[in-house]
């Protein structure tokens, strides 16, 4: 009997969430490790906005835009359209397969690898970091406002 059996009577590839986990935190503690010395004693209320409204649009593009599908494709199955713009699919495989499946297609899961990608950036460059996270908010704005749009052209 291994370690997680009994854990779910359907498959669960714990053992490789597992090392995503590990993965994660073993290269953002090296990261704060390896930078402890530059890491602001605060991020401004500006950055934290910013950050986090280019983390929701950038976690959405890719676990959920048509057009990164084909990155998502070795470890996911198209199910239909979710949306403007977005694709349902369903992680697809067994233990690590299954595991990225689950991760890439979950923009609530790759939040937090996103968020920690700007944050390191920001860390490290700032200003580029501000820009290119600038790009994402402001798709995120537009996205709204195209949604509002089609909402009230439908109610005309």
């Amino acid at each position: 009997m291994g370690l997680f059996s009994g854990y779910s009577r359907e498959h669960r590839p714990l053992g490789s969430y597992a090392l995503l986990a590990t993965a994660f935190n073993a290269g953002l503690g090296a990261f704060v490790a390896k930078r402890r010395n530059d890491l602001p004693e605060r991020i401004e209320p500006y950055d934290l906005v910013l950050m986090g409204a280019a983390t929701h649009k950038l976690s959405r593009l890719i676990a959920k835009d048509r057009v990164t599908s084909a990155f998502r494709a070795p470890f996911a199955r198209y199910e239909g359209s979710a949306g403007p713009a977005e694709v349902s699919e369903e992680p697809r495989g067994t233990g690590m397969r299954l595991a990225i499946g689950e991760l890439v297609t979950c923009p609530f899961c790759l939040g937090q690898w996103v968020a920690a990608g700007f944050m390191c950036g920001l860390v490290t460059a700032p200003r580029p970091t501000r820009f290119v996270a600038s790009i994402f908010a402001t798709l995120g704005v537009s996205d709204a406002l195209q949604v509002v749009y089609k909402a009230g052209q439908e109610q005309t």
